[in-house]
């Protein structure tokens, strides 16, 4: 177990590594913006993986979360000329508040109709995003939103904001690992494991959803204020459903409740749409069978690749000896 858990902290690493060094040797605007993006979909992932990966609870409202962290910091450095480092508080604090709101459902639905009630209040934010006009913009959006600045540094680039978001996504990585391995991950694995047994052993198992959820919540907050000041421009048009699902999407493809399958999926998933554009009118059903074949073929993720081939390296190995005796 030692050496599986060594070899993923490495390939973290290396993965970590080899995104802060491909701005060096790539000077496409178009491209560096896909990194920017990629790795902002990593932060959401870390975040979902809590609640959907580690306690089993499934969210579909990751979009209105994302929603309501890019809004709040938007608004508040734009109307209000406040530092987008104190608009990012307040969106961790608006990220806390939602996933307190939201974990209480959890505790009396489950399956489905969590699910729903996930997406209802996703579609219910994207809504008063597009209707609120006076505040929101509507579908127009907000614009000039201000970048970020780090002392001397103001973040006008999309190469400096990335490595930026890059630093924070790596300080939350070693988060999410910390937290994972600690008491909360184990009591998160436990509810989507067994709940009669926390309940035996007299955890309180609503504490545990709602800090799940909260945690969700706190790093979709994050995210989204974090778009929103690399973006400069939010639009109710952005947050609808589908990307609710390509979060879950990239929680299922990485690999479920693995830090490491959160990195590959938030890679694969930003990449490969953009990968696909040359198909045209074939894209979505190209990428949706892609996505479906890895659910079938490779249910624990492409993290789980280098296991399968190890085993089958193993067996194969071990029929060669069979048959040379």
């Amino acid at each position: 177990m030692n050496k599986k858990i060594n070899w993923q902290y490495a390939m973290m690493a290396s993965a970590f590594l080899i995104l802060a060094l491909v701005p060096l040797f790539m000077s496409n605007n178009y491209y560096i913006t896909i990194l920017n993006q990629m790795v902002i979909n990593m932060i959401v992932v870390f975040g979902l993986n809590f609640i959907t990966g580690l306690a089993g609870q499934m969210n579909l409202g990751t979009a209105g979360i994302y929603a309501l962290g890019a809004y709040t910091s938007a608004l508040l450095s734009r109307n209000f000329g406040l530092s987008p480092w104190l608009t990012m508080v307040a969106a961790l604090v608006v990220g806390f508040l939602i996933g307190r709101g939201l974990g209480y459902p959890s505790l009396k639905m489950k399956g489905v109709y969590l699910s729903l009630t996930t997406l209802a209040f996703s579609e219910i934010i994207r809504i008063l995003a597009t209707n609120l006009m006076d505040i929101t913009g509507g579908t127009q959006g907000i614009k000039n939103i201000p970048r970020f600045r780090v002392l001397f540094w103001n973040l006008d680039t999309n190469v400096k904001y990335f490595y930026f978001v890059w630093t924070v996504a790596v300080l939350l990585c070693l988060l999410s690992m910390r937290i994972a391995h600690s008491k909360w991950g184990r009591e998160f694995k436990a509810v989507k494991d067994n709940v009669e047994a926390i309940e035996s052993l007299g955890l309180d198992i609503k504490k545990i959803k709602i800090r799940a959820f909260t945690l969700a919540a706190v790093y979709g907050a994050l995210g989204g204020a974090l778009y929103a000041h690399f973006n400069q421009f939010v639009t109710s048009l952005s947050f609808t459903t589908d990307l609710s699902i390509s979060y879950v999407i990239m929680l299922m493809i990485g690999g479920i409740g693995n830090i490491l399958g959160n990195i590959i999926g938030a890679i694969v998933i930003t990449i490969l749409p953009e990968m696909l554009r040359f198909l045209g009118d074939y894209y979505q059903i190209t990428f949706c069978t892609m996505v479906l074949l890895c659910a079938v073929f490779l249910p624990n993720g492409l993290v789980s690749l280098p296991g399968r081939f190890r085993h089958l390296v193993k067996k194969k190995g071990k029929g060669g000896e069979r048959f040379g005796q």
